[in-house]
């Protein structure tokens, strides 16, 4: 039959579209970004609870990388500090050739709603990028399940536990939670909306 995939980063999204939607198996990349050992260790975990078969692919794209998830200097057109050029079709695209050697006939994304400020965030990006990737062979297609969500709209949706939640790494500039980027902040807005003490 064929599998469904996630692209598992560790953070609020992805985590709460894993318990939703429950794939058959999860990727999760480290691609030479600064807080990849707890991206990995919150995926891990997650899987581990869902009993998801999980694969942590290595590329070190670290020379290539620019923005807060590099630990460099964002370039002069990105749109926020923590742009990476490219790096949503790079992560889809690692995924897909993984992919592909275990059945997967589709990959789903955690983007949400309010990532459209980059344009490989959005919607129209995803249908885009689904359309190339189809059109090769194995002919995969690439989802956002949750695009028309906000993430405070994903996590009440999909129901997942606080405890599951609380694994969510989202810091981009640290494996410890620097508490002054933009991921940082949003994991402490988003649990402020759902009531969720953050200690």
């Amino acid at each position: 039959m064929p599998k469904r995939a996630l692209l598992l980063s560790g953070g609020m999204d992805s985590i709460a579209i894993a318990y939703w939607l429950r794939p058959e198996i999860a990727f999760t990349l480290n691609y030479g970004q600064v807080a990849a050992d707890a991206e990995v260790a919150a995926a891990s975990a997650v899987c581990t609870a869902l009993e998801i078969e999980h694969q942590v692919l290595t590329v070190d794209c670290s020379d290539i990388g620019s923005g807060d998830l590099s630990g460099r200097d964002a370039l002069d057109l990105a749109p926020k500090s923590d742009w990476w050029p490219f790096r949503n079709q790079m992560l889809v695209t690692l995924c897909g050739m993984a992919a592909l050697s275990k059945g997967v006939s589709e990959i789903w994304v955690g983007s949400v709603k309010n990532d459209g400020y980059h344009k490989d965030g959005g919607e129209d990006f995803y249908q885009l990028l689904s359309q190339l990737m189809s059109s090769q062979e194995g002919g995969l297609t690439v989802t956002a399940p949750a695009i028309h969500l906000t993430t405070t709209e994903l996590i009440k949706k999909s129901a997942v536990p606080d405890e599951l939640l609380m694994w969510a790494h989202s810091c981009h500039k640290s494996n410890t939670p620097c508490c002054n980027c933009r991921g940082c902040n949003k994991y402490f807005s988003v649990l402020a909306e759902l009531g969720i003490s953050g200690d």
